[in-house]
């Protein structure tokens, strides 16, 4: 295994990890143990418990076990495909996104296993508008790391393979 490939898996252990850590903070010392508990910190972010029942903005919301089981199907085979992928890429701008999704995905999905939901808490708001949903970490990595990939491919071409010439080389 790679380097780069090394450094991925550990930052996306350390998403995983930091995520589930300050979610126990949350269910735990902090004391939001029902939705709607809230601690104000500043003026535009409080933490606001709160149980995520779907996938973003609510979509799929497991209104049944079996519904919360192919939640966690889903998830777990969209973490498989990220991880995967990961660990095909080369380049290390290219690895970090996908690790970034996988730690997220994988906090995530704990939460749906031992909660039957998401714990949320990050509440970002100025005055009554919120730009976002609450959310937690894992929400925060696997958008970061979807945003990433986004601009990479749009924003980076590959070089074309030039010879000592500098025309085009042919490939074999």
């Amino acid at each position: 295994m790679t380097r780069n490939r090394k450094i991925g898996l550990g930052l996306a252990a350390a998403g995983f990890v930091a995520d589930q850590a300050l979610k126990a903070l949350v269910n735990g010392p902090l004391g939001l143990e029902s939705d709607g508990d809230q601690i104000v910190l500043t003026s535009v972010f409080n933490l606001t418990r709160t149980s995520n029942y779907g996938v973003s903005l609510g979509l799929l919301t497991a209104d049944s076990d079996a519904m919360r089981w192919m939640l966690v199907a889903l998830t777990g085979a969209i973490a498989l495909v990220v991880g995967v992928w990961l660990l095909r890429e080369k380049k290390l701008g290219d690895i970090l996104p996908f690790a970034m999704i996988l730690g997220g995905a994988l906090g995530n999905i704990v939460d749906r296993i031992r909660y039957g939901h998401v714990v949320d808490y990050a509440d970002l708001h100025f005055g009554t508008w919120r730009p976002f949903l609450v959310f937690n970490l894992a929400d925060a990595l696997i958008s970061v790391g979807v945003v990433i990939i986004l601009a990479r491919s749009l924003l980076i071409r590959e070089k074309p393979n030039l010879d000592t010439a500098g025309t085009p080389a042919t490939e074999i």
